[in-house]
């Protein structure tokens, strides 16, 4: 009996690391702070929406779109950093290539990194200050018409509903 004592032991702390384990890829997994809509117009004037995850926490921010596999030609992640502020993103563990969006407060995009290669540790900067950056599916930008000078339509922004 006293060798099966320490035997429940190991079994009890390898389901307890499990357990943690699971809850630590579920949350590195899981959406950011909020869930909305946005529309983007070109200037050709199309209307170009999507469906963001909206990341207003610091840790949110920091996380992105981390660890993703996928991501829909509609959806996104919106960074807000709630002021105008020279802005560095980089691929850290993010699996996809992805087309960076650096809009100006009133939700003009001042500027686009196009295929962002993933899990490059290269620093991508805003080069100016912005409000804001949105990660869409890389190429989408161009395969949409997306250039600087669109507008993006969101409350976040001056023009936003």
């Amino acid at each position: 009996m006293r060798w099966s004592a320490p035997a429940r032991r190991v079994s009890s702390t390898r389901t307890a690391i499990f357990a943690a384990m699971s809850l630590i890829v579920v949350a590195a997994c899981s959406p950011a702070s909020s869930s909305d809509s946005l529309d983007i117009v070109t200037a050709d004037g199309a209307h170009h929406p999507f469906h963001v995850e909206v990341a207003t926490k610091p840790a949110d921010r920091e996380r992105g779109l981390m660890y993703r596999q996928s991501l829909s030609a509609d959806a996104g992640m919106l960074f807000d950093f709630h002021q105008d502020q020279l802005v560095s993103m980089w691929m850290k563990n993010t699996f996809i290539p992805l087309d960076m969006l650096f809009i100006a407060a009133d939700g003009t995009v001042v500027g686009i990194a196009a295929d962002a290669v993933p899990q490059s540790l290269d620093t991508i900067s805003s080069g100016q200050p912005v409000r804001a950056v949105l990660e869409i599916k890389g190429g989408e930008a161009a395969r949409q018409g997306i250039a600087p000078g669109a507008h993006v339509v969101h409350p976040l922004f001056r023009n936003g509903h």
